[in-house]
């Protein structure tokens, strides 16, 4: 079950106030309002650990390094994208960080071999990160990503806040340019993911990411040769493929 927002302000009307007030803020702004303010301690943070995941990371640790944040571990990802993620943990100070791993039981069933990917990425991305966030986001009344609109696709029209299947996403990043990006890595000095000077400006599983093939678009590396952008995280479950 969701968790159950508040009763006096509907979604709709809570959007366009908070939309309204901050859609031109700061990242910190918008974290402040979102944590202190919005949904204290009903707010966590997910995160991959990828190519620009330290930004946002960056920005919690200077607001809240104890904030809940959720790492889906697929049992997937590159082995750069594990040890990357214990340095930045480290490196920021951050308390609040969980493992989440698929259903055990679920994966011998559904992928045995561990080759669910080559036949069915909706499938695969279903069961090692859809569902496993499911369970993972319980008790909280909203959550953080770090969506941009200059990585394009459906992403181009993005909210600073959004409501879907029963939560709010807040989305501090929103607004950001990839020079903004860049200009907050070198001024925080903060460590980048090994695979970014490799030409990988995305990253997610080993088995569904190379190189981007289109240096404009950072997520032109992702799920390549298949009508797929996303895993399926931040689209709403009547839109999703329908995967066993």
């Amino acid at each position: 079950m969701a968790f159950e927002t508040d009763t006096f302000e509907e979604p709709k009307d809570r959007l366009a106030r908070l939309n309204g007030e901050l859609r031109n803020a700061s990242a910190q702004e918008i974290l402040r309002a979102a944590i202190s303010r919005e949904w204290p301690g009903g707010l966590t943070y997910v995160s991959s650990f990828g190519a620009e995941s330290v930004v946002m990371l960056a920005l919690i640790a200077e607001v809240d390094p104890s904030l809940p944040i959720v790492f889906i571990d697929t049992g997937m990802h590159f082995p750069q994208t594990l040890d990357y993620k214990d340095e930045v943990i480290e490196r920021l100070g951050l308390t609040g960080v969980r493992n989440i791993t698929p259903s055990e039981t679920e994966r011998k069933v559904l992928d045995p071999k561990n080759m669910l990917w080559k036949t069915d990425a909706d499938a695969c991305c279903a069961l090692r990160k859809v569902r496993p966030l499911e369970p993972a986001l319980e008790g909280f009344g909203a959550w953080v990503t770090g969506r941009k609109r200059f990585h394009g696709g459906v992403r181009m029209s993005l909210p600073v806040f959004e409501f879907a299947d029963g939560r709010y996403k807040v989305n501090p990043l929103a607004n950001w340019t990839q020079g903004d990006v860049d200009a907050y890595l070198e001024e925080k000095n903060l460590p980048r993911h090994p695979l970014v000077s490799q030409g990988y400006p995305s990253i997610g599983c080993w088995p569904c990411t190379q190189p981007a093939a289109d240096p404009n678009d950072p997520r032109s590396g992702r799920w390549v040769g298949q009508e797929k952008s996303e895993c399926g995280l931040h689209v709403e479950r009547n839109e999703r493929p329908r995967v066993f």
